[in-house]
């Protein structure tokens, strides 16, 4: 579609290919593979959503810690959520608020993930040495504070991380009724301080200064006068 140019002339020719700039992503086909497998199961309070930007967030992440399996991490952060179509998805908002009424649902939400994991890594033929890492990355992904290795690190920063982007946020506050400002606030302070990874936390700290800019009082006037 064409679009109009304040500058006057078109500039899409000169336009990189995607090849050429750093940091774009696609799943891979085995990914791909993954996530076709995956995606019924995520269909419950924007999982689907939220799994993909936490695979961008992994990718990234891989990108900074060389040590990491990429053939464990990203299978496990679009495999980590599938547990939780099997909970009610009334109690869901119970399980994850702030003084939450039904932790226990976090434990049971692990526990049909790593099943739901094994099943669909075993039929895709993965690697069965990487199957057990995701497995145990999956059982115990959010209750487990520790990270049983660098690829679990990964995967636990990557779900996290996108609690302070963009569209986490805005899940955040249509879940519990906070403008942009409580959702940030409450956001970081279960952010920042359970991160594993250097690139995690530098990650965390450049999306938590974008958005409290964002809703900045000098941010928000300039809005209003354009």
């Amino acid at each position: 579609m064409t679009r109009a140019s304040l500058l006057g002339r078109d500039v899409r020719h000169l336009v990189p290919p995607d090849s050429a700039v750093p940091g774009l992503i696609t799943l891979t086909g085995r990914d791909r593979a993954v996530w076709e497998r995956a995606a019924g199961y995520l269909r419950v309070r924007d999982n689907d959503s939220h799994t993909l930007y936490s695979y961008a967030l992994a990718t990234a992440l891989l990108a900074q810690t060389p040590e990491a399996s990429a053939e464990v991490v990203l299978p496990a952060i679009l495999l980590h959520d599938t547990g939780w179509s099997a909970v009610p998805e009334e109690h869901i908002l119970e399980a994850i608020a702030p003084q939450a009424r039904r932790p226990e649902l976090v434990r049971a939400h692990e526990i049909a993930g790593a099943r739901i994991a094994r099943e669909i890594l075993t039929d895709l033929r993965h690697d069965p040495g990487d199957i057990e890492k995701i497995v145990a990355i999956v059982d115990g992904h959010d209750s487990r504070a520790e990270a049983l290795s660098v690829d679990d690190a990964c995967v636990k920063d990557a779900d996290k991380l996108w609690r302070i982007t963009p569209h986490g946020l805005s899940t955040v506050q249509r879940w519990f009724g906070l403008d942009a400002e409580e959702a940030l606030r409450l956001v970081a302070s279960r952010t920042h301080e359970h991160l594993h990874t250097a690139a995690g936390r530098a990650m965390a700290g450049a999306l938590a200064a974008v958005a409290a800019i964002r809703v900045s009082p000098e941010t928000l006037a300039l809005e209003r006068v354009r």
